[in-house]
C-alpha cells in the first residue's frame, strides 16, 4: 500500500468514494442528506490547487482505495484560546471493498505525521453518531470526544 498526495488524476476515483461515504450518511440521517457527493469535479480540482486543504489518497495494487480531505485551520489572535494550529480531516473514506485491511488506519497515520512534522498541535474531525463504525474506528486510533454537538429536531 502506497499513501500520496492526491493528484487531478485522481478525481474520478475520489468521486466514487465520496458517493460511498455520502450514502451512509444518507441512508443515516435522511432529514438531513440527501444522495449525491458534497464536492464535485471542479471543486476537487480547486482544493487540489489549495496547500491548505491537503488530500491524501491510499493506493492498493495501483488503484485508489482511499482518502483523507484535511484543512488547515489557525487559531490566533482569540481573547480566551491558545494560538494553535490544527489538522482538520474533513472526510476520511476507505472503498467498502478493502474495509477492514488497514488502509483507513495508514491514511490517518499519514495525516497525523504530517501534522506533526509541521508543529501542529492537534488533529482533529467530526464524526456523525449514525455511523458507529466510523466512531469506534477513530477512537480504537486514540482519537477521543473533545466537544459535543447537540441537537433538538423540531
Amino acid at each position: 500500500m502506497e499513501v500520496r498526495d492526491a493528484g487531478r488524476q485522481d478525481i474520478d476515483a475520489m468521486l466514487g468514494l465520496l458517493a460511498q461515504v455520502n450514502r451512509v450518511h444518507a441512508e443515516g440521517r435522511p432529514d438531513l442528506f440527501r444522495l449525491g457527493t458534497k464536492y464535485g469535479a471542479d471543486e476537487l480540482a480547486a482544493i487540489l490547487d489549495d496547500p491548505d486543504r491537503p488530500v491524501f489518497v491510499a493506493e492498493v495494487d495501483g488503484r485508489v482505495a482511499g482518502y483523507c480531505f484535511c484543512e488547515v485551520r489557525r487559531m490566533e489572535g482569540d481573547p480566551i484560546r491558545r494560538d494553535a494550529t490544527t489538522l482538520y480531516i474533513d472526510d476520511l473514506c476507505v472503498d467498502e471493498g478493502v474495509r477492514g485491511h488497514g488502509v483507513g488506519r495508514v491514511l490517518y497515520g499519514h495525516a497525523v505525521e504530517w501534522a506533526r512534522e509541521r508543529g501542529f498541535f492537534d488533529v482533529t474531525l467530526n464524526v456523525w453518531e449514525c455511523n458507529p463504525g466510523a466512531r469506534a474506528f477513530y477512537e480504537s486510533l486514540g482519537m477521543v470526544p473533545m466537544k459535543t454537538c447537540m441537537e433538538q429536531v423540531l
